[in-house]
């Protein structure tokens, strides 16, 4: 049996860099907080970032890249600092509205710049139906919130323009995700959630049959709501047309909604065909916001550090695919900019900074990747019951590591450390490290705290 005494501190990782990002900080030094384990806790390095390029494992990940279907940001804007964090999968918002402005003329040039940009610099590309098109009556509205099309003329024009949608980017891409957040603004029943998401899912696999759908995209990750729309799926014989169920549901402590998580995939295990659990949309503003999600609580750059890495690592540890939201702030035209990006904008065409928690999410896309193997029966005793922690295994390093943190509140602005007791068995650990996640530094753990 094998003692550690580690500092606990949030786990959280660090940054990359294109030779045109050139805001990015290539220092070690680049992230710093006040978080000190102790005089003789040695600072061996930091973590070094990894561009998408450097990465051959898959990945838990994925980069909201969302609004440029409405004008609220453009990909110019920090298009150069995507592939660098390290996230290869982005999401994309196809714009329905902007696509078709006028009937029966379909203009994707907007979109085949991006998508083709992006497949260049070496990302794949997860691509949402959305939104309403106006110029059809009954076609529903543009934007977040908006209702489905519900007239005869608009549900045809919907079909139309999601048909050329899947045979325009067949081969290019190949992830799919159903209307965003459904269950809010113009009230939706569950029925005509699931039927509009059969309807728009079979036109997609009829042009691409190899075509992966992510289900729902509901707003909040309510159980009951998704039983309701699964039961759908399963009395119309449609399960099997989705892969993954996505879900956002925004939480001021992030670990808050793994109770209902936790529920969401005993509701999926319920029926015989499987879908995977995605975290398709979270994230957390930087400074203080009065609309949006996570509004009226006075964020930091620190706070949206700790709060999005726990997000990412609290997700990887309950078996979740993991979306960070957003890379860049987006001026949502006639409420405010939604700062929840890694990225500060000046306006939607310039940047004002590289922020915190860009170098976090950078880390973490370095550190971990599906070579590392969640170990669910892992023995370890942790002295410190509010602790949330979860286990991996490097089969083919035979090295473990482990990820902890404080779960049981919102994150804060102290980086006090605290000791914490582990004991651990038949661990594969030869010459333990804390890596501190938000400054990416990597300390040595003195000897003393260290036993047999």
């Amino acid at each position: 049996m094998k003692k550690l005494f580690p500092v606990f501190v949030l786990c959280f990782f660090l940054a990359a860099v294109s030779a045109y990002a050139q805001m990015l900080d290539r220092s070690d030094s680049r992230v710093q907080t006040t978080f000190n384990p102790g005089a003789d806790w040695k600072v061996l390095g930091t973590v070094r970032p990894k561009s998408v390029t450097e990465i051959t494992a898959g990945q838990n990940w994925t980069l909201g890249c969302e609004t440029l279907d409405r004008d609220y940001i453009f990909w110019d804007t920090y298009k150069e600092y995507v592939a660098p964090l390290g996230i290869r999968r982005i999401r994309l918002q196809a714009g329905w509205a902007k696509t078709e402005k006028k009937k029966g003329v379909y203009d994707f040039a907007w979109l085949d710049e991006v998508i083709d940009d992006a497949l260049a610099r070496g990302l794949e590309i997860w691509l949402e139906t959305d939104y309403g098109n106006p110029i059809y009556p009954g076609g529903g509205g543009w934007d977040l919130g908006a209702g489905f099309p519900v007239s005869e003329e608009g549900l045809a024009a919907w079909d139309r323009w999601v048909e050329e949608l899947a045979k325009r980017y067949k081969g290019k891409v190949r992830d799919f995700a159903m209307w965003n957040e459904p269950d809010i603004g113009k009230k939706k029943t569950s029925e005509q959630i699931a039927l509009f998401n059969i309807r728009t899912a079979e036109t997609i696999l009829r042009v691409n049959p190899d075509a992966r759908i992510g289900a729902l995209s509901l707003a909040h990750n309510d159980p009951a709501k998704v039983k309701a729309c699964l039961d759908v799926f399963e009395r119309e014989g449609k399960m099997h047309l989705f892969t993954w169920l996505i879900y956002h549901g925004y939480a001021p402590n992030p670990d808050a909604s793994y109770k209902n998580v936790t529920e969401l995939q005993k509701v999926v295990d319920s029926y015989p065909h499987k879908l995977k659990l995605w975290q398709g949309e979270n994230g957390c503003p930087s400074e203080m916001a009065h609309k949006f999600a996570l509004s009226n609580h006075p964020w930091s750059e620190l706070t949206q550090a700790k709060w999005d890495a726990r997000r990412m690592l609290g997700d990887l540890g309950h078996d979740v695919v993991s979306s960070v939201f957003t890379i860049c702030d987006f001026d949502h035209t006639g409420r405010e900019i939604n700062r929840k990006g890694l990225l500060k904008i000046n306006d939607k065409k310039s940047l004002a900074k590289v922020k915190m928690a860009y170098y976090t999410v950078q880390n973490i896309a370095s550190l971990f990747d599906l070579s590392l193997e969640r170990q669910k029966e892992y023995a370890a005793n942790v002295s410190d019951e509010n602790v949330t922690w979860f286990a991996f295994r490097d089969g083919e390093k035979k090295q473990d590591v482990l990820v902890f943190w404080d779960g049981t509140k919102i994150p804060s602005e102290s980086n006090e450390a605290r000791k914490t007791t582990w004991t651990l068995e038949n661990a594969q650990i030869a010459e333990p490290v804390l890596a501190d996640v938000v400054t990416g530094r990597i300390y040595r753990i003195p000897d003393k705290n260290i036993g047999n």
